[in-house]
């Protein structure tokens, strides 16, 4: 529901890491070979599919019928596949040698606990941004919750003025007020789905669902890049290991402050289905292929592929749950994507 980002998040979560390790990183393919042309848009291409489906699934494993799956539960289970992923690629970054894997875990885990222990806030931060996903995204239409999630490009924008001091261009002010306008216009228009819902609704909750989970991600993602530039420095997915511990461990207290009855009454995995694991494995995969598309391509062709997921949702929405295309949500979201495009080119010199 992904820079991660997320739900999508946790698509948003690894595009802050990555950006802000970006300049960490050692040498790379050269610019403009064809491995590295071809990988720019193969990524970008997976970057589209994986934001669309996992919103178009999220939606309809939280509005199918049946035994409803416990949101909070699903959150841990993505945040520990993602911490083994990249367990697994950390093990072949040490040239497969279970030992050198062990030393590193030991010393970055361990010996570097501090450095380890700064994560922890933004862990927990993206952890609660995660489960307001599913709360937005069960009261809203996918379409309209993806389009209304890009607010997380205003919300980053004001933190990273007030707590990095960055300055925003003309160019960049402006597309935040398109951003805010488009948003406005779609949440004015009320779009609705024809397919009903076994599960009760409300669009205000969702969308206050979705505010909290934006502020949630320009505040983690803007606080991350700023201990990073006083932390040891780690490969990415390193980093996603020590955020993934601490993600996991806060999310299995926050599940069972939030859902322990039902959790004890029906077990952790109750309402789970092909759907919601596909849901999970999803949202893991989109934390680690942000990275790649980080790594392979720039901010443009990225903003590019997210607006371009935006239509994709709303197409597929339209056939899969009868979503109704207003002019109003066209007009709202056409300056979505104009916003997010605007405010991804680079800076004139």
């Amino acid at each position: 529901m992904s820079d991660k980002s997320p739900l999508l998040q946790d698509v948003e979560r690894a595009d802050s890491n990555a950006s802000a390790m970006t300049e960490t990183k050692g040498a790379q393919v050269a610019a403009g070979s064809p491995s590295r042309i071809n990988m720019k848009y193969v990524s970008l291409v997976m970057l589209v599919v994986q934001n669309a489906s996992l919103i178009l699934l999220t939606r309809y494993a939280k509005t199918q019928p049946g035994d409803q799956f416990i949101s909070t539960t699903a959150v841990v289970m993505a945040e520990l596949s993602k911490m083994l992923a990249c367990f697994v690629v950390v093990f072949f970054e040490m040239d497969k040698s279970v030992g050198l894997w062990m030393q590193h875990m030991h010393t970055t885990l361990v010996v570097n606990f501090r450095d380890t222990l700064k994560v922890a806030v933004p862990a927990f931060i993206y952890m609660i941004q995660n489960n307001l996903n599913y709360v937005a995204i069960g009261n809203l239409p996918a379409a309209t919750f993806q389009v209304s999630y890009q607010l997380k490009i205003l919300t980053t924008a004001i933190m990273s003025v007030t707590l990095l001091s960055k300055d925003l261009n003309k160019r960049q002010w402006f597309s935040l007020l398109l951003l805010f306008a488009g948003v406005a216009i779609v949440q004015l228009a009320g779009t609705k789905e024809g397919k009903s819902s076994s599960v009760e609704q409300n669009q205000f909750i969702g969308m206050v669902a979705v505010l909290m989970a934006c502020c949630c991600s320009g505040f983690a993602g803007v606080y991350f890049e700023k201990i990073l530039k006083n932390s040891a420095k780690v490969s990415l997915w390193t980093r996603n290991i020590q955020l993934g511990l601490f993600g996991t461990l806060t999310g299995i207290i926050g599940a069972f402050l939030k859902d322990g009855d039902k959790i004890s009454e029906h077990g952790f995995f109750f309402g789970y289905n092909k759907v919601v694991w596909a849901v999970i494995f999803n949202q893991a995969f989109g934390g680690l292929l942000v990275a790649v598309v980080i790594k392979y391509a720039d901010n443009i062709l990225k903003g590019f592929a997210c607006s371009l997921s935006i239509c994709v949702s709303a197409v597929v929405a339209y056939f899969l749950f009868e979503f109704e295309i207003s002019m109003a949500f066209v007009t709202g979201t056409s300056l979505v994507i104009s916003a997010v495009y605007l405010y991804s080119l680079p800076a004139q010199k």
